[in-house]
C-alpha cells in the first residue's frame, strides 16, 4: 500500500459522524442512568484537558446543566491553566462546581514525602525547590521499556538519570495518590447527590493502561473510551467547546516539570498514536504503518510490539476483584 493509500485509509477510519455519535452517547448514558445504575446526574472532574471537557460536554448534552456536577482538584504540581481551563469549561456549560485543593491531603498521607524521598535516592541534593517528571524510552525503538528521571534546579539546570525499577515504583505509587484522592472525593459527591461517577480516557488510555487502578481508572460509565484521541478532538469542535480548549495539548498535569502524555508513556505524538492503534486494530501490515509515519518497517513493527506490551502489562488494571467462585 502506497503512502496516499494508508493516509486516506487511516484517515477515514478515524472519520466519525459526530452529531450520531455524539447522539449514540448520550442514549446510552441515560438508558444506563435508568435502567441499571439508577442514579439521577452525573459528576464529572475537570482538568481543563481536552477529555475531560468533552465527557462534560456530553453530560451537559444528555442531562441537561442542572443535573451535572463539576469538580476542579488542583495540587501542588498541577498547572495554574488547569484550574483557569477547568473553570472556563464549567462556566461555559453553566453547571455547579466545586474547587478543592487536595495538596494538604496529599502532604499528610505522605504523597510528597515519598516521592522525594526516592528521588533523593538519586540526586541526594533533591529538596522542594526542585522539579521533576520522569520521561519514557525504549519501546517504540524496539527495546524495551525503561524510564528517565529529570530534575530541574532552581536556576534552570536540568539534570536526567535512569530509573532503576525501585525508585521507579516508589515514584509512581507515590503520584498514584494524586488520582486515588481525586477519585475519593467524586465518589463522596456522587453519593452525597445519588448521581453516577463519569471516567474520562479516551481509547488510547484504556486500551494501553494508561490510568491508576482505583484512581482515574475508576468510574460509572466511560463515555469515551472508545473513542481514539483524534476523534475527541473532533468532538470537542462539534459540541461547540471554547477554541482554546479545542487546541489544548495533552499533558499528565502529574508531575511539576512540563510533560506531555507522549513523553511519559506512550513515546508517539497522539496522531501518530492514534494511526498506529488504529492501523494494529485492523491488522494492517507493518509496511503500510511505516508508510503513513514515514519512518522504517522495523520501528513500525517496533510499535507494534509496543503496543502489545503495554496490553499485556496493564491487563491487570482491567481485572475486577477476584473470587474463589461466581457469585451470582
Amino acid at each position: 500500500m502506497d503512502n496516499s493509500g494508508i493516509q486516506e485509509l487511516v484517515t477515514t477510519g478515524l472519520t466519525l459522524d459526530l452529531e450520531h455519535e455524539a447522539a449514540r452517547i448520550s442514549d446510552f448514558i441515560r438508558k444506563l442512568l435508568r435502567a441499571q445504575l439508577h442514579r439521577r446526574g452525573l459528576v464529572v472532574a475537570v482538568s481543563g484537558g481536552i477529555d475531560s471537557s468533552v465527557c462534560l460536554a456530553l453530560a451537559v448534552r444528555t442531562l441537561g446543566p442542572k443535573k451535572v456536577f463539576a469538580l476542579l482538584l488542583p495540587e501542588t504540581d498541577s498547572s495554574s491553566e488547569s484550574v483557569t481551563l477547568g473553570r472556563q469549561v464549567v462556566d461555559f456549560f453553566d453547571v455547579s462546581y466545586e474547587i478543592k485543593n487536595i495538596a494538604s491531603t496529599l502532604e499528610a498521607i505522605g504523597c510528597y514525602e515519598q516521592r522525594d524521598t526516592a528521588i533523593r535516592e538519586i540526586f541526594p541534593e533533591y529538596d522542594s525547590s526542585w522539579k521533576n517528571k520522569i520521561v519514557i524510552s525504549g519501546g517504540t525503538a524496539g527495546a524495551i521499556n525503561h524510564f528517565y528521571l529529570v530534575v530541574q534546579k532552581p536556576g534552570g539546570a536540568q539534570l536526567k538519570e535512569r530509573l532503576a525499577l525501585k525508585q521507579y515504583l516508589k515514584i509512581v505509587a507515590a503520584t498514584n495518590f494524586k488520582q486515588r484522592i481525586r477519585k475519593n472525593l467524586e465518589y463522596f459527591h456522587a453519593d452525597r447527590l445519588n448521581y453516577a461517577v463519569i471516567g474520562t480516557p479516551n481509547r488510547l488510555e484504556y486500551d494501553q493502561g494508561f490510568f491508576v487502578k482505583n484512581g482515574d481508572g475508576a468510574a460509572d460509565i466511560k463515555p469515551i473510551a472508545h473513542l481514539y484521541k483524534t476523534q475527541v478532538y473532533a468532538m470537542a469542535r462539534h459540541l461547540g467547546l471554547p477554541d482554546n480548549i479545542c487546541s489544548t495539548t495533552p499533558t499528565t498535569d502529574t508531575y511539576s516539570l512540563e510533560q506531555g502524555q507522549d513523553e511519559f508513556y506512550f513515546a508517539l505524538p497522539y496522531q501518530q498514536m492514534d494511526a498506529a492503534l488504529w492501523c494494529y486494530n485492523h491488522q494492517i501490515p507493518a509496511t503500510a504503518l511505516a508508510s503513513y509515519l514515514n519512518t522504517s518497517e522495523e520501528q513500525a513493527k517496533a510499535i507494534y510490539h509496543d503496543i502489545e506490551s503495554k496490553r499485556k502489562t496493564t491487563s491487570y488494571l482491567h481485572m475486577p476483584p477476584c473470587v474463589i467462585e461466581e457469585i451470582f
